[in-house]
């Protein structure tokens, strides 16, 4: 359904799980109630041994995902099962994509995910300069590829980023790896100051796992706020504590919300515009 859609009318709420944690069934039951919650996009995670962007919060949910059997082709699987409405993104490493299927590079994975309802990647380790065979494949079968701006991208990765980018832009709001924090980077608003020209949609993602956190975000311009390690630390509670899976699930739904309505909230205390 592309992506640009989700931020269409008001700004988007997209969520992050890995699929597959902590099991197969319980991690679908978990993605639809972020759905259910309002998410507008979802980030899902295929598990790679090797996660360098993430913290510790995700490289647990990822280990729990690969020691339940998720596999590249379970991940499909688990695509095509999932009862949601709304655009997905695939977000794995490149090795992953590139190895895939009968042949070496990007396109049977690109037109795999394609088939099974896929509509976009992120790919943490993929460096605009070598992204053009990934952009071809995803041009090919109309995905999107999405690229993270970091507080210290150069001016020239910036325009190799543009060159390829399509969907939304995931801006960085920090340093660092993922990770839920207790504040918002005042780094964020020059970030978005840096791509204001860009025409695509900018969403905000790194350290926010409050309400609060995304009214703050979207009413210093962003378009979206991207959450993940505040959703995958209620999984890991939940699975620690051997809570009912229909129990973690209401409460992701419950901070889903909060999220939604929290960048919502942000949109209304925007500066509007002038009439003339």
């Amino acid at each position: 359904m592309g992506l640009e859609a989700a931020f269409t009318d008001e700004p988007a709420f997209v969520p992050y799980l890995a699929a597959g944690d902590p099991n197969y069934e319980d991690s679908l039951a978990y993605v639809e109630a972020l759905a259910e919650g309002g998410a507008d996009a979802i980030e899902l995670g295929l598990p790679f041994s090797e996660p360098i962007a993430e913290g510790t919060t995700i490289q647990n949910a990822i280990v729990r995902a690969l020691e339940s059997g998720m596999t590249v082709e379970r991940y499909f699987d688990f695509v095509s099962e999932l009862d949601v409405n709304v655009p997905l993104v695939c977000m794995t490493y490149y090795n992953l994509i590139y190895q895939y299927g009968s042949s070496e590079g990007p396109r049977d994975f690109v037109a795999r995910s394609a088939e099974v309802g896929i509509d976009g990647f992120v790919v943490p380790d993929l460096p605009a300069e070598e992204a053009g065979p990934l952009r071809e494949a995803c041009d090919e079968f109309g995905l999107d590829l999405v690229f993270i701006v970091a507080p210290t991208t150069t001016p020239e990765r910036l325009e190799r980023m543009r060159e390829h980018v399509s969907g939304y832009v995931y801006v960085q709001a920090r340093l660092g790896v993922t990770g839920a924090r207790d504040d918002v980077d005042d780094a964020t608003e020059e970030s978005l100051t840096r791509i204001a020209d860009w025409d695509v949609p900018k969403a905000v993602g790194f350290g926010i796992k409050t309400g609060e956190h995304a009214e703050r975000i979207v009413s210093a311009g962003a378009d979206g706020v991207i959450v993940g390690s505040a959703l995958v630390d209620i999984v890991a509670e939940g699975y620690e504590d051997g809570d009912p899976t229909d129990e973690i699930a209401a409460r992701l739904e419950a901070l889903a919300r909060e999220l939604k309505q929290g960048a919502l909230r942000g949109a209304q205390e925007r500066p509007q515009p002038e009439r003339t």
